[in-house]
């Protein structure tokens, strides 16, 4: 029989978030580098958008919450580069702007961070 400590067990389930977390971004940027060469009125922006628009906020939402294990500092600081990329994706949604590269490279970056 296998006997696994709590702790083992908190830790396989936070690694496991973690790379959940890298695949959402690592979809999200592939979807969005998709609508970049499609531009920004095609249907593939209209799902880059949507789909990159429910990671971010779903991320914003976990990093607000007290029960968030990550220092208060780094909390602050990804939930304002979640919010600057909601506003991005907003801006491109409007017609503000047709530019995702802010989108994908902030994307890479914090996906490539996730340890």
């Amino acid at each position: 029989m296998y006997q696994f400590s709590y702790a083992d067990i908190q830790t396989d389930s936070v690694a496991d978030a973690r790379d959940r977390e890298r695949q959402l971004l690592t979809r999200s940027i592939e979807m969005l580098t998709a609508a970049s060469v499609a531009g920004h009125q095609s249907q593939e922006a209209v799902e880059a958008l949507l789909f990159t628009n429910r990671v971010w906020t779903s991320f914003v939402d976990d990093l607000g919450s007290s029960d968030n294990a990550l220092p208060k500092e780094l909390r602050a600081n990804l939930i304002s580069i979640g919010l600057w990329l909601l506003r991005e994706a907003e801006d491109i949604r409007q017609g503000r702007t047709d530019n995702f590269e802010g989108l994908i490279e902030v994307s890479q970056i914090i996906r490539d961070g996730i340890q």
